[in-house]
């Protein structure tokens, strides 16, 4: 029945500086983009590659994120990346906090994670 994720939803505080993040810093391509003026929101249509696409809202006041990262509810996003070395510097260039990469116990895969402009965690994970 499902065949594969369509799109994640992410509300942010700043919509112009998340804007700018996800795709300037990240490199994301905006498919399109709407205003709806009788809920004060904006909604930023996003491309990963050419699958996956990233549904980034502003609303006017949203609540902060309770914890980080064990809150309820999505706990982060992960892209997948050909190099995480590369990937990590290239995010550094651009002035973006990464932490230290690690190897994952199970597929002895490398990932890292850093944060979006509302502490979002992001993760990377080299394919």
């Amino acid at each position: 029945m499902l065949k594969r994720i369509h799109h994640v939803a992410i509300i942010c505080s700043d919509y112009e500086r998340s804007k700018h993040f996800y795709v300037r810093t990240l490199g994301l391509k905006v498919v399109r983009e709407i205003h709806r003026r009788e809920r004060n929101s904006r909604k930023l249509d996003l491309m990963v590659g050419n699958q996956y696409q990233i549904e980034l809202f502003s609303f006017p006041n949203p609540p902060t994120r309770p914890t980080r990262p064990e809150a309820c509810g999505l706990r982060h996003l992960a892209f997948e990346v050909e190099n995480v070395e590369e990937a990590v510097e290239d995010l550094r260039r651009k002035g973006v906090e990464v932490e230290t990469i690690r190897v994952d116990e199970t597929t002895g895969r490398k990932f890292t994670f850093f944060q979006d402009p509302d502490e979002l965690p992001i993760e990377i994970y080299e394919a």
